[in-house]
Order: structure tokens, then sequence, then C-alpha cells
């Protein structure tokens, strides 16, 4: 999120999307509440408040992908004129599928790369303000950098550690 608001990109989801976030987190972790999740979904809206993508429905059936329940995520991007879809879920985003649209698929650990590549300041200043906003528990910066590591963020926690002396 911090990245989103960072300027260098434009975030953008629908409803289905944060469906779809949530079962699957729930799934993998039971122990999450899902009013706090709805909170989270909430506050997210509230930041990026231009970031919902509406009127994708009617493209979902004319698109082809390996897995036909990820065709929402492809018709919310054509829809909002996205070039990038940041997923971990690659194998499912095929660049022989996105590219008629003008859309390609990035690992987050990918995006977060190119915007370090393009301005580190905002890279840095998000991981700075994301790890402001860990009080449960609060994380120190080694800490902060083993999670995003272990959450498949290798690169960027490499990136992020030469600057573990301001994070």
């Amino acid at each position: 999120m911090w990245l989103g608001l960072s300027g260098h990109s434009r975030a953008r989801w629908s409803t289905q999307i944060h469906e779809e976030w949530k079962r699957n987190l729930l799934r993998k972790r039971p122990e999450l509440n899902g009013d706090h999740l709805d909170r989270t979904i909430a506050l997210m809206e509230q930041a990026i408040p231009d970031a919902r993508v509406s009127g994708h429905e009617p493209l979902i059936a004319g698109l082809s992908l390996p897995d036909d329940d990820d065709r929402h995520v492809l018709a919310a991007a054509i829809r909002c004129g996205a070039s990038v879809i940041v997923t971990f879920n690659l194998k499912d985003f095929p660049a022989k599928a996105l590219a008629p649209f003008g859309v390609e698929a990035q690992h987050p650990d990918e995006f977060i790369e190119n915007v370090f590549d393009l301005d580190p300041a905002a890279v840095v200043t998000a991981a700075q303000r994301q790890r402001r906003q860990l009080k449960s528990p609060a994380l120190d910066v080694d800490r902060y950098l083993d999670v995003i590591r272990r959450q498949g963020l290798a690169q960027t926690s490499r990136l992020l550690g030469s600057f573990r002396a301001i994070l």
C-alpha cells in the first residue's frame, strides 16, 4: 500500500480481487479474523479511493487463462488500462495470454525491484512507513527484512538491507 501511495504506480483492484485475497489468506491463516480483513479492505479503499475497478465483468467470458477463475484479474486490468498485474501466481498469467492486451505479469519482488531502479528513495520510504505501522508486534529492522524475505520478497529484502540504518 505504501508503495502504491508513492506515485510510482497506480494500485487498482476489484471487489473480486479483494474477495479472492481475503479468502486465500483466511484459508492459509485461519486464526485471522475476517472482520479485521474487512477493515483492511475499507482502509485500502479509503487510502486510494480511485483504485476500485468496475465494469470489467462483461470482459471475463471472452478471456482465456490457464485458470478460468483468474480471468477477472485480467479483465480488471484491461478495463482500467493497467500494464502490469502484480502477482505471486505467475504460472496462471502467461505472457502469451496477456500480450494481446498490452499487459504483463510481474512477481511482486520484480515489481518492487523495478520501482527501486527508478526511485530507491520511494521504496525505502514505503518500507519505513510499513515497518512503523507494524505494532503487534513491532519488528526490528532485521526481523522486518527476514519477514519480507520469507514472504517471497528475497530481492526486496536484499535491496532494503543496504538501507538498514534508516529503516
